[in-house]
């Protein structure tokens, strides 16, 4: 009875999403927990699916994870040889305006998850989409050195906010 209460109660309350806390009563869920919930949707949509097939729930997911951070990450989403998704890896993180990035780690990484094909991903905290010289040269870095050991780069991907650059559909890879 006490739940019915509880439920009664934040019907009132302006939110669509309700969490259950410890005790069993029910309360709006906080913007962070919502973000959270929905970064496991996504995760759990692009684990195992055909990458390739389903470029918008990628987006979706990178739009969420970085696209409103305030700092520079570069990460990486391990594909297999038929390009479903191994794993989403955050790898490095910088500042305001950039992040170091070691191709050496990178290549370690691919070579543990056993990957075959990788999306190189990383955002752009200014809200410009635009990929500078710099990355450009990472790209083509990474591309040289993953190939030495058989993993093919299929695309780097610039997130800014809602905005998400493809180096492939620019002719950049």
């Amino acid at each position: 009875m006490s739940q019915l209460s509880s439920l009664s109660f934040t019907s009132s309350i302006d939110s669509s999403l309700l969490v259950r806390d410890v005790a069993g009563s029910y309360r709006p869920a906080e913007p962070a927990e919502v973000l959270q919930a929905a970064l496991r949707v996504l995760a759990g949509q692009l684990r195992g699916t055909e990458m390739l097939s389903s470029p918008q729930a990628v987006r979706d997911f990178l739009r969420i994870k970085l696209g409103t951070l305030e700092h520079e990450v570069f990460a990486v989403i391990h594909l297999d040889a038929q390009h479903r998704v191994i794993e989403y890896v955050e790898m490095f993180r910088g500042t305001v305006t950039q992040t170091s990035v070691y191709p050496r780690e990178v290549v370690k990484e691919a070579l543990a998850h056993n990957t075959a094909a990788i999306v190189l991903v990383h955002n752009h905290p200014s809200g410009v989409a635009e990929p500078s010289r710099a990355d450009e040269h990472l790209t083509q870095t990474l591309k040289s050195a993953l190939s030495l050991v058989d993993v093919r780069v299929i695309d780097h991907l610039i997130v800014a906010g809602p905005t998400i650059l493809s180096f492939a559909e620019r002719g950049l890879i």
